[in-house]
């Protein structure tokens, strides 16, 4: 049985830093492609980060660029997101996501089959 759980939201000062955490468990990463996505008050969800099952690269949205990590912790089998300069725009309940995801619907929060229970992120100006 897959299980997600989030942990590290809250609340920030713009410019500032946190660092969100997603244990997993009934997961292989090797097998399943792990994903952050977030969703703002009002605004559909959006892909954030992702590291593909198979070859363990990288993906990011273009905001994420320069100012997230994606890592992973795998004898804990955690992903991480560490999150700089951080700006109000990124206020948001941020989810992870697993799932035998291909390539080219990565970005795609309907074809995740697994999320964990969001965890919030405030940042104010």
């Amino acid at each position: 049985q897959v299980q997600l759980v989030e942990s590290g939201g809250g609340l920030v000062q713009a410019g500032g830093s946190l660092r969100l955490s997603c244990a997993a468990s009934g997961v292989t990463f090797g097998s399943y492609t792990m994903a952050w996505f977030r969703q703002a008050p009002g605004k559909e969800r959006e892909f954030v980060g992702a590291m593909f099952r198979n070859t363990g690269y990288i993906y990011y949205a273009d905001f994420a660029k320069g100012r997230f990590t994606f890592s992973r912790d795998k004898p804990e089998n955690t992903v991480h997101l560490e999150m700089n300069d951080l700006k109000p725009e990124d206020t948001a309940v941020y989810y992870c996501a697993t799932g035998r995801i291909i390539m080219s619907s990565m970005r795609q929060s309907t074809q995740y089959n697994y999320w964990g229970q969001g965890t919030r992120v405030t940042v104010s100006s």
